[in-house]
């Protein structure tokens, strides 16, 4: 399963989306951009995390001003992260105002929402679409369902109030979300953009309507799509239904670029939706980012703690080795470990992991059999079962992927 190899490829700052390429991970800082040091952290923390592209509000000038500092500053840490721009209202005026902001943005982000109404409204968004053209930026139409552009909803309504059957007031919403990005980039086509300056992004909250949306466009255009929910909540809310909307979605091979919208805890881990994203990838089966380890949940059988004990320490153990493992040895992202409780599924786990134990439930002195590329190599017993299985996948990783 891949992404659609249909969708015109974008260059963002040396990172390509779409064109059939690897679907990509961002996120977005909710610092003041202004606040350059507290900016540059976060976009750091993102970037450490995994995040391949990192957006940041420009939304007056002393945003615009601090731009071209957070970059020198990540740069100068080693982080060459495309930096996005998110603009709102006033976007064209800073990009004219501030060419500095402007040239160090890797992309630019509108809303053709709000960007003003009738005539100041193709103004506003001719000048920021010739802008771009100008610096061969690319550019995400980002049509928001909380901010769509009024005159298009306006149009969708008086057309389905017309209707014999008229339609619910959902499905006229998704109509002007799809109506209002293509008809945009139709028009960012009529200004100077191609095609491969131009992802499209419709961003709403409640997950049918956005499957819907996407499917829609789709199957009508051959842009590159960035997917997420605009607002996905806290929590294991907020976890579950981005999971849902997006794994559905990239299911399909649909969506080049993802984003997880996740509301964190004051004080939380804003790179949380960072990781959350390269699990939904690597569970769909699109890419890998880190060793995953196998485990069953446990049962009557497993009253014994040891498997779970065990399964902890190892992944405790990928966890703290994956910066090491991901510098020294290319391809360890794809490593699989099971690490099983009783001789139900253990022995057929074990053998499908690259590497797995099978410990042989309760009531029963631990002679665990460890399987090796699917053959059984060895039995483990005693006291140090945990240890001597950690070094024999410390070992595999050494001997299969030191290449």
């Amino acid at each position: 399963m891949a992404a659609r190899d249909n969708t015109y490829p974008v260059n963002v700052g040396g990172v390509v989306i779409g064109g059939g390429n690897h679907v990509v991970v961002q996120s977005m800082t909710d610092t003041d951009t202004a606040d350059v040091q507290g900016t540059v952290a976060q976009v750091k923390l993102l970037v450490d995390a995994g995040s391949e592209i990192v957006r940041v509000t420009v939304n007056n000038s002393d945003a615009a001003k601090a731009v071209p500092e957070v970059n020198r500053r990540l740069l100068d840490l080693g982080c060459n992260v495309p930096l996005v721009g998110d603009f709102h209202f006033i976007g064209h005026r800073l990009l004219n105002d501030y060419p500095d902001m402007a040239n160090t943005l890797a992309k630019f982000r509108i809303n053709p929402g709000n960007v003003g109404r009738g005539l100041r409204h193709d103004e506003n968004f001719t000048q920021f679409i010739e802008i771009a053209k100008d610096l061969g930026k690319p550019v995400r139409i980002g049509v928001n369902a909380g901010s769509l552009d009024p005159d298009v909803m306006a149009d969708k309504m008086d057309e389905n109030s017309r209707l014999a059957e008229p339609l619910s007031s959902e499905l006229v919403e998704n109509k002007a979300l799809v109506e209002s990005a293509l008809t945009s980039a139709e028009g960012a086509l009529d200004i100077g953009l191609s095609s491969n300056q131009i992802i499209i992004s419709c961003k709403v909250s409640r997950l049918p309507q956005m499957i819907a949306v996407y499917r829609e466009l789709s199957a009508r255009s051959n842009f590159a799509l960035h997917l997420g929910l605009t607002e996905a909540g806290m929590g294991q809310k907020g976890v579950v239904a981005t999971t849902a909307a997006l794994s559905t979605l990239l299911e399909q091979g649909i969506g080049d670029t993802i984003r997880a919208s996740l509301t964190p805890e004051v004080g939380g881990d804003r790179s949380k939706e960072v990781r959350l994203c390269q699990d939904i990838l690597q569970a769909v089966g699109l890419r890998s980012f880190r060793p995953s380890v196998t485990a069953c949940p446990g049962c009557g059988r497993t009253t014994s703690t040891l498997f779970r004990e065990l399964a902890q320490d190892i992944q405790s153990h990928i966890d703290r080795k994956l910066p090491e493992w991901r510098a020294r040895y290319s391809g360890s992202e794809s490593l699989q470990v099971a690490v099983m409780g009783c001789v139900v599924n253990g022995p057929g786990e074990s053998r499908a992991a690259d590497i797995g134990i099978s410990l042989p439930g309760a009531g029963e002195d631990p002679r665990a059999p460890v399987y090796v590329d699917g053959k059984r190599t060895t039995f483990l017993t005693g006291q140090n079962i945990a240890t001597d299985f950690i070094a024999m996948v410390e070992e595999y990783v050494e001997t299969t992927y030191n290449k």
